[in-house]
């Protein structure tokens, strides 16, 4: 059996686990797949997610990509992390002083918030500057910075750090801007030659596995890793399929349930679903289906598009039909939680990762 199709059926335990530990954010990214802003008042106390760790620790699970939000939000966070380190469980963490949008000012801050550019490389140069190898810069990339790949390398090759590109989803506050602000069908082709040229040089997380049906396959596994090598815990402990599909669709289940995260991921009915042979529907007679697989699963959801159906941004143009073709009547699936800010914050603490620091000096 290939390496692929075994993944397809599940694993004992995920390879890795997208660990959003808040949902307060200081920012207000216009594509911010969580819809971060304030923080739930249900989070996962600091034991609880020591007693998450350890239990990933047992279940030998490789790593966790700790993201939020903005999770050094969290006074508990270097904690947690140290746990983590005591506990043999990797982790990866993404805050938004070293996360960059645009390679120049004028895009970045026009999605991420004035001055948010100037921030993350002032970040950057203090990482550089006191020995940190290798940071990532991630990119979520649009139309307005498709064109930037290169400026964007030579960024992270100044300062000695690894670029990351990722997809932009309708998941979240995504979903208001994806029509306005995802790449043209010249851009994705152009993307996609760009990824081919880099290989291993560019970590993508397989987010464009899509694109394979333009021919060679992407560096990465090329598949929907969905309940079968990954899943999400949002800051309440619900643990979702897809860390881009945050609906009650692919909830399946809380951490904080007797059964705990094993449980959940061993158990539940939406996982043990996933994990069974899938049809391809309307894409298997496609001659690239074994490519692409049919595409994103929460891009199709949250575009209207039915899931055994063509990716909205399939390399070969067959999700452009199928969107052009939705009525003004379909009901198109909302994001199961919004916490964007629609007021301030109480307290600044709240969601400035800073302000213990500020309030000192």
């Amino acid at each position: 059996m290939k390496l692929v199709e075994e993944f397809e059926l599940g694993l004992d335990a995920p390879i890795c686990i997208t660990w959003e530990l808040t949902y307060a954010c200081n920012l207000a990214c216009v594509h911010c797949l969580s819809s971060s802003g304030r923080r739930d008042p249900r989070e996962l106390t600091t034991a609880e997610a020591k007693g998450v760790i350890e239990e990933l620790e047992r279940m030998q699970v490789f790593y966790v990509n700790i993201g939020g939000g903005e999770p050094t939000v969290r006074k508990d966070f270097w904690e947690l992390l140290d746990h983590a380190a005591a506990h043999h469980v990797g982790v990866k963490f993404s805050t938004n002083g070293s996360r960059i949008d645009a390679a120049a000012a004028a895009v970045n801050d026009a999605v991420r918030g004035p001055g948010s550019f100037d921030t993350a490389l002032g970040a950057l140069e203090r990482l550089h500057t006191a020995g940190f190898e290798k940071p990532k810069i991630s990119v979520v990339v649009t139309r307005q910075n498709a064109g930037q790949l290169d400026d964007f390398k030579a960024i992270a090759d100044r300062y000695g750090a690894q670029l990351r590109i990722t997809r932009l989803r309708p998941s979240g506050r995504g979903a208001d801007v994806w029509d306005e602000l995802h790449p043209t069908a010249d851009q994705q082709r152009s993307l996609y030659m760009w990824l081919l040229e880099h290989g291993e040089e560019v970590l993508t997380g397989d987010s464009f596995f899509h694109l394979s049906a333009f021919g060679e396959a992407l560096p990465g596994l090329n598949l929907c890793g969905a309940g079968r090598v990954v899943c999400l815990i949002d800051p309440v402990g619900d643990v979702y399929a897809c860390p881009f599909a945050i609906h009650d669709e692919f909830l399946a289940g809380n951490v904080r349930e007797p059964r705990g995260f094993e449980g959940v991921w061993r158990d539940s009915e939406l996982f043990t679903e996933l994990r069974r042979p899938q049809s391809g529907g309307a894409c298997e007679s496609c001659g690239h289906y074994d490519a692409c697989r049919g595409g994103c699963m929460a891009a199709k959801f949250f575009t209207g598009l039915p899931l055994d159906g063509p990716d909205p941004e399939c390399a070969l143009g067959h999700g452009e039909g199928l969107l052009a073709a939705r009525g003004e009547d379909l009901a198109i699936p909302a994001p199961a939680v919004d916490h964007s800010r629609k007021r301030p914050p109480s307290r600044v603490c709240d969601e400035n990762p800073l302000a213990d620091f500020i309030a000192k000096a």
